[in-house]
């Protein structure tokens, strides 16, 4: 995979992801997303929006407020629950999520392991069993019971909310501050998330309010609106997608940990007892919508918590192998019915449901899907980075992003600025631009455009040439392959739609 640095830099240079107020000098973890990112966010925010509403009969989708009455965060246990452990180090002055420090460190020991794999994998060639090296080898068991006993008795610690014993494991392990190599560490103390703000006119009549820390309470305040206006029946869902905010102390690695982050989230109601087969359904239903994007399956992997939140009985993240490791990007949650039970109590209203073929009213228990919409992007992004040598030698960058969610989907370039190619190639556009985002790029030598579309990951090129004002055909370029065909101009949307059309990429999750 590509260097950090280098995918932050390319993010930047062609387009995707600039600093906020950069001209201010910018705001830490706070970025905008600039015209091709923009669109490449839209892009996965469709391709899941579809996946989730649009093939689903029993799901709908909303778009709640950001504001929301401050006594919403006490029933959710925002108010009282929504802390990080902070530590810090008294020789830099920096302040860290105690939890990653230790997540990181082993982090480290899982970078031992995949070295040894790799050598043996170096040492066995094609008869290499990864699994079974997995599973046997003494030095790889060692350095997993490690991590294994690390990563409890941290869940442990901050579910018992025993601060005392993270230090003491932090101080156990001689974790050092990653900036002055120090081991002088403060106590571990707890720190809430929220933003505060006002809401009202005057100081003496406003009203303390939160910017939302999750999507998920707007969907559980309107759970018995969308029901009974939807005629809903048991099990269904509610998915959202949307803008948090969180005070995050150590926001880091780019746009993976931010203060302004979108959410994609879904919220599943269905009867008592049903939870857990619905949350192993979620489970293998959200792989597959990762998997259907080709990103190959040895970058995804299950992480069932060791520490559940205080409404679930059952949790897992598909984590995904960043740059910087394996982290987490979708969490799968079997909240119970904690959520509109809560909210019932606090509102006085009842939240419950009337079930036809059970004769009774519940209060429906809830398996969400949360993935950071940020996070995807990243995902996505570092992925698709690629540096490549070719067969003369020279190298490219290419940015191989699924063709489904490429920004743009077609270059259309006219061979020179003369004998009527532009024209040609104009009408192209003009005749593609309903069906695919399209550009025109009539600027350099045609071999420095290919390059520069293969930076901006547009899977396809057009390229008009003399040949085509003879026999309406033109040069049709994949991106990935850097193969050239002829194509009849009047064939180009049949070619394309088999390539770019969003249900052929969302079948294969059926």
């Amino acid at each position: 995979m590509t260097d950090f640095k280098k995918i932050i830099s390319h993010a930047k240079e062609y387009g995707f992801v600039f600093p906020s107020s950069e001209i201010y000098d910018g705001l830490s973890a706070v970025y905008d997303y600039a015209q091709n990112g923009a669109a490449l966010k839209k892009n996965i925010r469709d391709y899941w929006w579809k996946a989730m509403v649009q093939l689903h009969g029993n799901i709908v989708g909303i778009d709640a407020a950001i504001f929301m009455h401050p006594t919403t965060w006490k029933a959710s246990g925002h108010v009282d629950a929504f802390n990080d452990p902070l530590i810090d180090n008294k020789d830099s002055k920096k302040r860290y999520r105690a939890d990653v420090l230790v997540e990181d460190y082993c982090a480290k020991i899982e970078s031992k392991i995949d070295k040894e794999v790799a050598k043996a994998q170096k040492r066995f060639g094609e008869t290499f069993d990864k699994k079974q090296f997995l599973a046997t080898n003494p030095r790889v068991l060692g350095y997993q019971e490690k991590i294994d006993a690390i990563l409890k008795r941290l869940g442990k610690s901050l579910e018992k909310e025993d601060l005392q014993d993270v230090k003491d494991l932090i101080e156990e392990l001689e974790i050092v501050c990653p900036e002055s190599g120090s081991r002088n560490w403060t106590d571990v103390k707890q720190f809430n998330l929220m933003f505060g703000t006002k809401l009202g006119a005057s100081a003496d009549s406003a009203m303390d309010l939160y910017l939302r820390p999750e999507t998920a309470q707007g969907i559980f305040v309107n759970f018995l609106n969308v029901q009974k206006t939807g005629r809903m029946k048991v099990p269904f869902g509610i998915a959202q997608t949307g803008k948090a905010f969180r005070n995050e102390i150590v926001a880091r690695q780019f746009i993976f940990r931010m203060r302004e982050f979108e959410q994609m989230e879904m919220q599943f109601f269905v009867p008592p007892g049903t939870q857990k087969e619905w949350y192993e359904q979620w489970k293998a239903t959200r792989l597959k919508w990762h998997l259907s994007l080709g990103m190959g399956e040895k970058n995804y992997r299950f992480h069932n918590h060791e520490k559940l939140a205080h409404y679930a009985d059952a949790a897992a993240d598909i984590e995904f192998k960043f740059p910087f490791g394996f982290k987490e990007l979708e969490g799968i949650h079997s909240r119970t019915d904690f959520d509109l039970g809560s909210h019932e109590k606090y509102s006085g209203k009842k939240l419950q449901y009337f079930d036809p073929e059970r004769n009774e009213n519940y209060v429906p228990y809830v398996v969400e899907t949360s993935i950071g919409l940020d996070r995807m992007f990243l995902a996505v992004f570092s992925w698709a980075l690629r540096e490549e040598t070719l067969d003369d030698g020279s190298s490219r960058t290419v940015l191989k992003l699924p063709s489904v969610l490429a920004p743009t989907k077609l270059a259309v370039l006219p061979l020179v600025k003369k004998d009527g190619l532009p024209e040609l190639a104009h009408q192209i556009v003009d005749s593609l631009k309903w069906e695919y985002a399209t550009s025109y790029d009539e600027k350099d030598a045609v071999g420095r455009r290919y390059r520069r579309q293969d930076a901006l990951g547009t899977p396809f090129c057009v390229t008009v040439d003399h040949q085509s004002l003879e026999d309406n055909t033109v040069t049709l370029r994949d991106r990935d392959t850097m193969e050239q065909v002829r194509v009849k101009i009047d064939e180009l949307h049949h070619t394309l739609d088999a390539k770019l059309n969003i249900k052929h990429w969302l079948q294969k999750i059926q």
